[in-house]
């Protein structure tokens, strides 16, 4: 009988973390659940048991190297990781961002994310048939005012994608990037602005059908179902409105 493939998704207790988490339990994963905030990823794997899938939940904030090596001792093997902890923080010209800030988005969302594919990597290897994914975003690819220290440490992400590909090429583990254009989640903007929910408001104002976690978690589960020999190196998704990071039409 064959084992039930296993996928990790980190950043799993809301948002596209979420929306990935059941894409990849419908496909026929068995998923673990990882986030620091335990009681929105215990309530997602009852919410999946229930519906007849396997989840587990497993609380870890990706940024503790202890930690994540704890948790990968889990794992012989494992089919897919899901790198889609992250966030911004703050929207300041590069003159006044707080360094703090970009500290702690390079440390989720580059650190983290090293720690967890470095941890991992042995189980992916050893499924014979591994799947990296690293969710990154359009600031990975280009810059936009006020978002030096978000750009910075996408960019970050997409550089460790791009390397990681060319250095185990011939390795039984493909890469892939995702890089979302806008998303309205429940959480990004507003995290970003501090709770300032008219301030995250904004950044959706006039547009219409911004992206949808669910549409940036069917991306993922597209690219992760494609056959072994398929890789798919980068997928920039933004929704009809956005042709750019700065070019965006609204009906204001």
């Amino acid at each position: 009988m064959t084992a039930t493939p296993i996928a990790v998704v980190t950043g799993a207790s809301s948002g596209i973390g979420a929306a990935t988490a059941r894409t990849l339990a419908a496909e026929g994963f068995r998923v673990v659940l990882t986030a620091r905030r335990t009681d929105r990823i215990e309530a997602l794997a009852a919410e999946l048991n229930e519906a007849g899938h396997q989840a587990t939940a497993y609380a870890l904030d990706v940024t503790d190297r202890a930690a994540v090596d704890e948790f990968a001792t889990a794992f012989r093997s494992l089919a897919v990781l899901v790198n889609n902890a992250g966030g911004a923080l703050g929207a300041d010209p590069v003159a006044t961002g707080d360094p703090a800030d970009w500290r702690q988005m390079y440390e989720t969302n580059v650190i983290g994310t090293l720690n967890v594919t470095q941890a991992l990597l042995p189980a992916l290897t050893a499924s014979g048939d591994g799947t990296i994914v690293i969710l990154s975003s359009t600031a990975a690819l280009s810059s936009y005012e006020g978002g030096g220290g978000y750009v910075a440490a996408k960019h970050g992400e997409h550089v460790l994608a791009e390397t990681l590909r060319l250095e185990i090429v011939g390795t039984p583990v493909r890469v892939i990037e995702v890089a979302p254009g806008m998303v309205r989640t429940e959480e990004f903007a507003t995290t970003r602005f501090r709770g300032d929910t008219e301030k995250a408001a904004k950044v959706y104002a006039g547009v219409d059908a911004p992206l949808t976690a669910e549409d940036v978690a069917d991306t993922i589960g597209w690219a992760v179902t494609r056959p072994s020999h398929v890789n798919i190196d980068l997928l920039v998704v933004r929704p009809r409105a956005q042709a750019s990071n700065t070019k965006v039409h609204r009906t204001l």
